[in-house]
């Protein structure tokens, strides 16, 4: 076989499609996000980041990196067990244990990595265990699933009545756990964790929640969604990364003492990596320290996804209306959607990132808009103008 060519004729494949990644190589600096450079030194706004309240720019975050880098050293030397528990990762595990009122708290290298390590530990360690998963759950919580080689049940998205009635088929003693998202990144809606919650506990299930895309942006202190409804108290796990709304990288887990060592002592993907560095650690608490009083950040976060959502309308762009932050702009074409986003960056100055199959469904691939608390009145109107351009120049629809 030849390999190489094989490679090739996948890599031409996706292409053809409109599916190819392609990596814009950006240039940030502290205190001027969201305008960033690219290669060529032009300045571009950027509406696709994941750094939500531009943290990864806050000067306490950073000065706290440093310190700990001059008194830590760059990493953490090994793994949690041999050597690499410094005290910044103790302190970031008990003020995240905090953050979501559990008992304990556990980090992981990544969210990626603490989504696959805790939903395959716990579903593989638990005898006979089912799991029922959201339709529209990551990749990360699908590939822990499927790695765990525990029965899976899908159910419909956001639907209690058919996650209850796929609970109903099996036995009240058999092990059950719910796993689900607070925001779904994509189209961003919102899970009704009240009602799942309901039938979790009506037929004794676990239930395991992701809160990605909510941690610093929702309710009190940052806490996510669960907290702003109040029903932290009613998750089993809760799921959370520090790479977006924190700004930093890094992921964990918040519960029970019990359930989060178990996690610890059978997690492969726990026990077998290298400790985060004490510096990212450190500036991670930072920032969970910095976003517990902002909420005024969090109300003018607010306030620029819905000027955004009025700027769109005006232009007669249509974009899912949704109770979260991400403002998904429907294109349905891979290579439309590629082409509209070289058009934003080459003549625009705009940089927004085309989402396209196998991250959302065939024909539904979109551009996925974030603002975030620095974008300014300026930035928004040009925004929703360059995309109304870019709109007419593809002949697309427009909303009424």
């Amino acid at each position: 076989m030849d390999y190489q060519d094989f490679f090739q004729q996948r890599i031409d494949g996706l292409k053809r499609q409109g599916n190819y990644r392609r990596f814009a190589e950006l240039e940030r600096s502290p205190g001027k996000f969201p305008h960033v450079s690219v290669a060529g030194g032009q300045e571009v706004t950027v509406w696709c980041s994941n750094d939500y309240l531009g943290m990864g720019q806050n000067p306490k975050v950073i000065a706290a990196m440093h310190a700990a880098l001059d008194q830590n050293g760059a990493g953490a030397g090994g793994t949690r067990n041999i050597s690499g528990t410094g005290t910044a990762h103790v302190a970031l595990e008990r003020a995240l244990a905090g953050l979501h009122s559990k008992e304990s708290a556990l980090l992981f290298n990544s969210g990626y990595m603490s989504n696959w390590a805790s939903l395959s530990t716990l579903a593989s360690q638990l005898p006979g265990c089912v799991v029922f998963s959201d339709a529209s759950n990551h990749a990360s919580m699908i590939e822990g699933i499927r790695h765990s080689r525990a029965r899976c049940e899908v159910f419909a998205h956001n639907d209690p009545a058919d996650l209850a009635r796929r609970m109903a088929e099996l036995p009240r003693e058999t092990p059950k756990l719910v796993a689900f998202e607070s925001v779904y990144s994509m189209d961003g809606d919102i899970a009704p964790i009240a009602t799942i919650c309901d039938v979790a506990e009506r037929y004794g299930a676990m239930t395991y929640l992701d809160e990605v895309h909510a941690v610093g942006m929702y309710g009190p202190q940052g806490a996510g969604i669960a907290a702003r409804d109040g029903q932290a108290h009613r998750i089993t796990l809760i799921e959370g990364t520090l790479a977006k709304g924190f700004g930093v990288i890094g992921g964990y887990i918040a519960g029970s003492a019990s359930l989060c060592d178990f996690v610890r002592s059978y997690a492969s993907g726990f026990i077998f990596t290298t400790a985060l560095p004490p510096m990212v650690a450190a500036g991670a608490l930072a920032a969970i320290n910095e976003l517990a009083g902002r909420d005024d950040l969090r109300a003018r976060h607010a306030d620029r996804v819905a000027r955004v959502r009025a700027a769109l309308d005006a232009e007669g762009v249509p974009h899912y209306a949704n109770p979260s932050h991400i403002v998904p702009v429907i294109v349905g074409d891979p290579v439309k959607c590629r082409a509209m986003t070289d058009m934003l960056l080459e003549d625009f100055g705009i940089y927004v990132q085309p989402i396209n199959y196998p991250t959302v469904p065939k024909k539904t691939e979109r551009l996925r808009i974030t603002p975030s608390p620095l974008h300014s009145d300026a930035d928004i109107a040009h925004l929703a103008q360059s995309l109304g351009e870019v709109w007419s120049a593809f002949k697309l629809s427009r909303a009424a």
